[in-house]
């Protein structure tokens, strides 16, 4: 009895590599799809954010776990290290002894996978801190800080700066990192009431305090590296998107959907929009603008619950398939 169930975890086993790559690849193409046309993102777009997350840490799950399975076959020495204290049955059900050849084959793409998405990230972190770096001087030579006394918030103030630069345009945009800035330009000041200014310097600061740089950075990273990944451009382009509506909603939490909207008008009809001059999100303002004098209610509790439970599924499977090869074998 136990040789039979040893002999039916190998032959259920033998595919666990090749599951995970499967799923890996089902996540980068299909899911992608469903998820941009989901249509309570834009009611919950930190919850859709949340689920991007989890579908790209899912699809970097099955590389980084399928890495290790086709390591495992191609080196007997980390094999036996990956399954110090389990029972010989269970290293015997992923049946990766006697697979060198295609160990390492499998091992060798994938690392060559992990290499270049370091690289891409190392490539992408030192460009966003060198573009920051340069703007923060740029800023201190072009216009000094408002004193701390001279802000609302004293305790606010000490993490992120206020500045106010000479421009004849309106506009507003944050300077994220150590020190952050908010910057407004002269011409905002003119343009936009106080409630609104109020409303536009919570929204930058929604991103500050959010690290949306960070998504941005990592999701810049891997649709450069990977260009012909599906579900890491999707996840760029959604980002950008996404992380304007949370910081508008934090903004209409403290000033109201009106003031947020008429701000965001204002900011328009000088340049562009609130933290960035994209053309693409300059194409984005009119439907934020009527997004939030729309006012639609967040999704109910349950709802958000569902929707977080199912995000988490995606990484959770790909832990729990390539596990299941020695679960099999103990139950």
């Amino acid at each position: 009895m136990p040789r039979s169930r040893a002999s039916l975890g190998e032959h259920f086993d033998m595919t666990a590599l090749l599951s995970l790559l499967l799923l890996g690849t089902l996540l980068a193409t299909v899911a992608p799809g469903r998820l941009a046309r989901a249509r309570w993102a834009e009611r919950e777009p930190v919850l859709a954010l949340w689920a991007w997350q989890c579908l790209v840490v899912a699809v970097l799950l099955c590389c980084v776990l399928g890495l290790l399975l086709a390591a495992s076959a191609a080196l007997p020495e980390l094999r036996a290290l990956l399954f110090t204290g389990a029972p010989r049955e269970v290293e015997a059900a992923y049946g990766l002894s006697g697979s060198e050849g295609w160990g390492r084959l499998c091992a060798g793409l994938l690392a060559l996978g992990g290499v270049w998405t370091a690289v891409s990230f190392t490539r992408e972190v030192r460009a966003a801190r060198a573009l920051r770096d340069h703007r923060h001087a740029e800023l201190r030579h072009r216009a000094p800080e408002l004193p701390a006394e001279l802000t609302a918030d004293r305790a606010r103030s000490a993490r992120e700066r206020l500045v106010v630069l000479e421009n004849a345009r309106p506009e507003a945009w944050s300077l994220p990192g150590p020190g952050a800035r908010l910057v407004v330009t002269t011409g905002a000041l003119r343009q936009l009431s106080d409630h609104e200014l109020a409303a536009v310097l919570s929204h930058e600061r929604g991103h500050v305090r959010a690290r949306h740089h960070w998504l941005a950075q990592c999701a810049e990273a891997l649709a450069t590296g990977f260009p012909g990944v599906g579900v890491f451009s999707a996840f760029r382009a959604q980002v950008g998107e996404l992380v304007e509506l949370a910081a508008d909603d934090r903004a209409a939490r403290r000033h109201g959907r009106v003031t947020t909207a008429l701000a965001l008008v204002e900011l328009n009809s000088g340049r562009g929009l609130f933290g960035s001059c994209l053309p693409q999100q300059l194409a984005q303002s009119p439907r934020r603008v009527d997004r939030l004098l729309a006012g639609e209610p967040r999704l109910p509790v349950h709802h958000r619950l569902r929707l977080t439970i199912t995000a988490l599924a995606a990484p959770a499977a790909v832990v729990l398939l390539a596990v299941a090869p020695g679960l099999a074998t103990l139950f």
